[in-house]
């Protein structure tokens, strides 16, 4: 049996309906999956490829689309099945014709935000890890949140980042920030709100007809703030969609510090990922921060 025959047999069976795929095409997939549009009977379906070992990457995707999805706050595609087939693992997800939207999207997806962040958990984390890209990222669940992202988030990259060989000030930068976390929560106490992840520019579209999309996510329940950080790293979002989210749940005045020391850990996974400047840049807003505190 052929791997589309393969997959087409676990639509089928997800669904209920016989799927006979006619038609591949490839399609945009970012930089760590291959992706191609299946088509046959009137249906299309999105499907992720990667090697075997990625089908836990996909199965934690696919719960987290689904927890996203309960929050019925910003829509998100449905996963229909996950598996292996001839060497390769596979997510398969609703098709959604996607655009860019406009501003009215944007507003809408501020909202939808702001909603979204109002489902809570009685901790930080999530049930399972999940990846970053394709780094891991643990999610072990934890009632402190300072020492959630001690260990959890800022530590774990610091440590991969010793291990592929950056070490010296940004080692010596990054002990001295975890050692004062604290201080940026001295009259701020988060909650844990569910979270997207890895919200970038390029993980958010609209359909057709204007409505918010989020995908590729990377779940867990953490502080709201280090969602609309991210948010603000790569750029991608208008100043109607932080005013809609403003309007529907206030930010505190710490963000505008505290926005830095959630960026910087995606910014030490792009070191740990692609190496180049990240390391230059990560030690500068290491320096920021610790500017904050001293």
């Amino acid at each position: 049996m052929s791997r589309w025959e393969a997959i087409a047999q676990a639509i089928a069976a997800a669904t209920g309906a016989p799927f006979a795929p006619k038609q591949e095409r490839r399609a945009g997939g970012g930089c760590i999956n291959r992706a191609v549009v299946l088509e046959g009977d009137g249906r299309r379906y999105f499907v992720k490829l990667n090697d075997v070992a990625g089908l836990c990457m996909f199965e934690a995707e696919t719960e987290g689309l689904r927890e996203l999805a309960a929050a019925r706050a910003v829509r998100v595609p449905e996963p229909i099945c996950c598996g292996t087939a001839d060497g390769a693992a596979y997510l398969v997800l609703e098709y959604l014709a996607l655009g860019r939207g406009d501003q009215r999207t944007q507003e809408r997806l501020g909202h939808g935000l702001a909603q979204m962040h109002r489902v809570t958990s009685q901790t930080f984390g999530w049930r399972r890890d999940n990846t970053i890209g394709s780094t891991p990222q643990i999610n072990t669940p934890g009632a402190d949140w300072i020492e959630f992202w001690r260990r959890h988030r800022l530590g774990f990259q610091l440590e991969l980042a010793a291990r592929n060989g950056y070490g010296g000030r940004l080692q010596h930068q990054g002990e001295q920030l975890l050692e004062r976390l604290a201080a940026f929560f001295a009259d701020y106490t988060p909650v844990p709100a569910l979270l997207h992840g890895d919200l970038w520019g390029g993980n958010a579209a609209a359909t057709g007809d204007g409505e918010p999309v989020i995908f590729d996510p990377a779940v867990y329940y953490g502080d709201r703030e280090a969602d609309l950080a991210m948010t603000e790293l790569f750029g991608g979002f208008s100043a109607g969609f932080y005013a809609a989210y403003r309007e529907s749940w206030p930010l505190d005045a710490g963000y505008a510090v505290r926005k830095t020391l959630y960026n910087l850990y995606h910014v030490l996974n792009h070191l740990n990922l692609f190496g180049g400047g990240y390391g230059a840049q990560a030690q500068q807003m290491m320096e920021a921060l610790l500017g904050e505190v001293r």
